[in-house]
């Protein structure tokens, strides 16, 4: 199959996706390797300190990351992430996020990953790898 119908399904994959609709997380862009996913930031995400929790901004984060990795059309299992948090977005704004592939080999990829708001702050960042299996994406089996 082409990266033109890959992208079109598994776009329409990821934007049917239960746990990314409970977070609101929609789909930007997406492209072999790329992807760019945002969300809205309401009080619902604050944690007891009353700043956005971690988990939210992680979830995100991830959502971009699984768009990226699998946009090949293999499927494509997180291996580890690792993220450090600069300063919490504001409650009312827009988080984004983008993951960027930066290394491809058969077996594995590696993807960098930030989360910024609307004013272009950095929130996070991340590196991410994957452990890429032989099947294709199950949804794109005929």
């Amino acid at each position: 199959m082409d990266d033109e119908n890959i992208i079109k399904h598994l776009s329409e994959k990821i934007s049917e996706e239960p746990f990314g609709r409970i977070f609101g997380i929609r789909l930007r862009e997406l492209r072999p390797g790329y992807a760019l996913v945002e969300m809205d930031i309401s009080d619902r995400f604050q944690n007891s300190l009353g700043i956005v929790h971690g988990g939210a901004i992680f979830s995100l984060m991830d959502q971009a990351f699984q768009a990226a990795s699998n946009s090949h059309g293999t499927v494509a299992v997180a291996l580890n992430m690792t993220i450090s948090y600069f300063r919490p977005p504001k409650v009312g704004g827009i988080l984004k996020a983008e993951a960027k592939e930066i290394n491809l080999t058969r077996r594995t990829g590696t993807y960098s990953i930030e989360a910024r708001d609307e004013e272009g702050n950095l929130i996070a960042n991340c590196q991410a790898m994957v452990y890429r299996k032989d099947n294709p994406l199950p949804f794109l089996e005929t």
